[in-house]
């Protein structure tokens, strides 16, 4: 062969998917699946057999698993010994198999994931139901194949004297295809067998009379018989696996609650992480402490909670937000003919008992086969017995074996079988005794034929046989039900009142951002003086809240910041804030706009935004519950060059109005503006002029005192009534309110609504905060300018005017 013709020129895309077809058929077939009939996957198979080979069973001593492990992969499974080991070390968690198939001396790891002692230091045998696996695997009940080097053969399934697949259950990822069976009572799939054999097209109702549902060997409580019925009759569906609790009291009025039992395959050192990480970021302000108290007797988790806390509340949201309870999915997929099936129950059970109709007739005609052979020597042995004399005068005479087995057959028609049988004869059984025993034992014989011919001739005694095995493995090895089923899986309701104790606060937020609570001591030991906060930054918000209450606190880029009271730091009233950023990450540009405090979102009202481009929309309050708030959420859908002006809550407030840089107002009926989804844009309010954009907008409340104040970028202000408006439609250019003037003509810095006597402020562009009564104001026309309140030249230009929202 030339050095050329060792290489193939093949596309890339050929070798590539007929290498990945090859090994996708074979992780499917005998990797990660479970074969229907028994259960196991090959690696399981071939550590159970390699055991049994060696004398490994549960009536002899414990040997080292490392011996096992290089015995299986010597022999049978040529794959790294770390993978075998883990799969025997599976084989052998009570918290993992609901009966084990190996039994270990040693660390074999915990349900807080703790990994297994190394295999030189740990001892295994297979167990008593192990043994059930594998019994008459001897008698020629299933197929062997060669191993991958053919010096033994291993068999491609095991006898299975109890139906695995589903008293223990499998998981395994292969390509293309998962597997998800969960864990059942031994004495109820038993049972779904015997009601399968003794009607063929029984029924999932019918079959779960018997067979419930899962049964972990965890425990827990299972909810959701429908998902369990879903499951059984199409192979996929999904139950809720919840803890099961109790609560214990404490003195001074606390209580604790107490888990003795964890859903299925949870990690318990995880669960209690994740519950004490709950309290301390303050998600969960009942709990006092979190603690694992398992011992050799069982599982115990302890959750404290602080005085006054009611247990269902917290229970409830740990349900959902922990893996206290968790979601099963079924997905019931096994190898059944060779391929991967998605499995129904009937056709499990059916499997199954195909299966054992299969084993026992297999070694049926192995027992027959032996017992025929030994009937015919037992035959020999008698004739020869009647003719003793001739037989021994036979052999005499003979020269040596050969020549005697040749002379019996010859003299007296015996055959091979026989006449070796004659000639390997003891001198001792030649005793009168002697004959009465073969006598016995022919017909012991006889009747052991005549039973198993009716066994290979009758599918009713087949049947009667299998079921008297079945109910005799049910029998020894069934065990209590450990999972509690529920028929319905309960909606969790959690409110805020469970969680978080009732605390009236004080709570601030400053133009810059800083926000805090501040706890009433703190406010009054400082007698609301002294308030923390940088020279440059201003209170935009101060407020008497509870931390059971929300606040929303919206930014100039459309967005808003979801942050219950409760969850704020407390903070003393002469320390600055935290910065929101540091609460959930900012833009650069972006700024806080305005602030509201929410006690319930099941209120009848919206929340209407505004836009500098002059949009305007309304959003319904329940809309801005949010289940999940790590980052600012979008409630309004800007462009790019626009920003947002203004955000407050809607309730009964008939009217809009928007006024512009350049000193247009227009004024609409609320009722134009849809009320749409957060992620919406808006509609447009006002229609501007090139280069104009909107600075204010604000809802005009009903009443002879509420008035429009209006202030200029030169420090004029001037009171408006709104009538001085009339009532138009949305999206119009507006009315003028500002007198036009040729040199230094007056723009407008913001107007804002105002009532009876508060008290307003004035900031300028070099950071003076100018503050102004209204009383002193007079009312004024739609086109005066109003009166200088400062001057442009030593303040510098007016940039806008608020006022404080001061506690109630």
């Amino acid at each position: 062969m030339t050095q050329l013709e060792k290489f193939q020129d093949l596309p890339l895309e050929e070798v590539i998917g007929d290498r990945f077809g090859r090994y996708s058929k074979y992780i499917i077939q005998d990797r990660a699946l479970p074969d229907a009939r028994d259960g196991l996957k090959p690696v399981q198979r071939r550590i159970l057999y390699a055991m049994f080979r060696e004398g490994n069973t549960n009536d002899k001593g414990f040997r080292k698993s490392a011996k096992t492990v290089g015995n299986v992969i010597g022999n049978y499974h040529p794959h790294g010994d770390s993978s075998v080991y883990e799969a025997m070390v599976r084989m052998s968690q009570d918290w993992k198999v609901r009966h084990m198939l190996v039994e270990m001396h040693g660390n074999n790891g915990s349900m807080d994931g703790d990994p297994p002692a190394a295999m030189r230091y740990t001892e295994a045998r297979l167990s008593a139901i192990a043994s059930e696996m594998l019994r008459d695997i001897d008698k020629r009940t299933v197929d062997f194949i060669p191993n991958f080097d053919d010096t033994e053969n291993e068999p491609t399934v095991l006898p299975a004297k109890f139906p695995s697949l589903l008293v223990n259950g499998s998981t395994g990822i292969s390509a293309g295809y998962a597997t998800d069976i969960p864990p059942h009572a031994l004495h109820e799939v038993l049972d779904a067998v015997l009601m399968r054999m003794d009607k063929s097209d029984a029924t999932v109702e019918e079959l779960m009379t018997v067979l419930k549902g899962p049964d972990f060997p965890t425990g827990g409580t299972i909810q959701g018989t429908d998902g369990i019925r879903q499951a059984y009759e199409t192979g996929k569906g999904r139950i809720v696996v919840r803890a099961k609790s109790g609560t214990e009291s404490l003195k001074g009025g606390k209580e604790q609650i107490v888990i003795t039992e964890i859903p299925y395959e949870v990690n318990k050192a995880n669960l209690v992480k994740k519950i004490d990480d709950l309290r301390f970021d303050r998600k969960l302000e009942g709990i006092a402490d979190v603690r694992d108290e398992s011992d050799r007797t069982g599982l115990r988790m302890v959750i404290e909670l602080k005085k006054d806390i009611d247990a269902t509340g917290v229970l409830n949201y740990l349900y959902k937000n922990t893996d206290l309870q968790i979601s099963y999915n079924f997905n019931m997929v096994a190898i059944y003919k060779r391929r991967p099936t998605v499995m129904t129950l009937p056709k499990l059970l059916d499997a199954y008992i195909d299966h054992q109709k299969e084993v026992i007739t297999k070694r049926s005609e192995f027992d027959l086969q032996k017992a025929n052979d030994r009937l015919h020597i037992v035959e020999g042995l008698m004739k020869a017995l009647s003719i003793l004399d001739k037989v021994i005068k036979t052999i005499r005479a003979s020269t040596d074996k050969r020549d005697a087995k040749t002379n019996l057959k010859e003299a007296y028609k015996f055959t091979e079988a026989q006449a070796e049988a004659i000639v390997s004869l003891q001198l001792y059984r030649l005793t009168n005794t002697d004959i009465s025993e073969l006598q016995k034992e022919e017909q012991e014989l006889r009747k052991k034929i005549e039973e198993l011919t009716g066994i290979l001739t009758s599918p009713k005694k087949l049947n009667k046989v299998i079921k008297k095995e079945l109910t005799a493995v049910r029998k020894q090895f069934a065990e209590p039900r450990r999972s509690v089923i529920e028929e319905k899986i309960e909606e969790l309701k959690i409110t805020k009142e469970l969680l978080v104790p009732s605390e009236e606060v004080i709570v601030t937020v400053t133009k810059d951002g800083y926000v805090k609570r501040t706890s009433l001591r703190s406010h009054a030991a400082s007698n609301g003086q002294e308030f923390a906060m940088k020279e440059s930054d201003m209170l935009l918000f101060e407020g008497n809240l509870n931390t059971q209450d929300t606040l929303l606190i919206f930014t100039t880029a459309g967005n808003f910041v979801y942050q219950p009271v409760h969850e704020l730091p407390d903070i003393r009233w002469k320390d600055l804030g935290q910065h929101l950023s540091s609460i959930v990450p900012l833009d650069d540009e972006e700024a806080v706009l305005s602030v509201l405090p929410v006690k319930s979102f099941e209120e009848e009202a919206t929340i209407v935004t505004a836009s500098a481009n002059g949009l305007v929309k309304q959003s319904a309050l329940k809309d801005y519950q949010m289940q999940r708030y790590s980052k600012p959420i979008k409630t309004m859908n800007l462009k790019k060059d626009d920003r947002m002006i203004f955000a407050a809550l809607h309730t009964d407030e008939p009217e809009f109005f928007m006024a512009t840089r350049f000193g247009y107002g227009v004024r609409f009926q609320m009722e134009e503006v849809p009320v749409t989804g957060l992620r919406t844009a808006g509609v447009k309010g006002i229609n501007l002029k090139d280069g104009d954009e909107t600075v204010s907008a604000l809802l005009i409340k009903e009443g002879p005192d509420f008035e429009l104040l209006l202030l200029t970028q030169r420090g004029a202000v001037k009171k408006m009534k709104p009538s001085e408006f009339e009532t138009g439609t949305r999206a119009k250019r507006g009315l003028v309110m500002l007198r036009e003037v040729k040199s230094n003509p007056h723009s407008v810095a913001g107007v804002i609504g105002v009532q009876g006597t508060e008290e307003i402020i004035i900031e300028t562009e070099k950071g003076h905060r100018i503050p102004v009564s209204i009383k002193k104001l007079k009312a004024a026309d739609r086109y005066s300018n109003g009166s200088f309140l400062l001057d442009e030249k030593t303040d510098g230009r007016a940039v806008t005017v608020y006022r404080v929202e001061q506690p109630e």
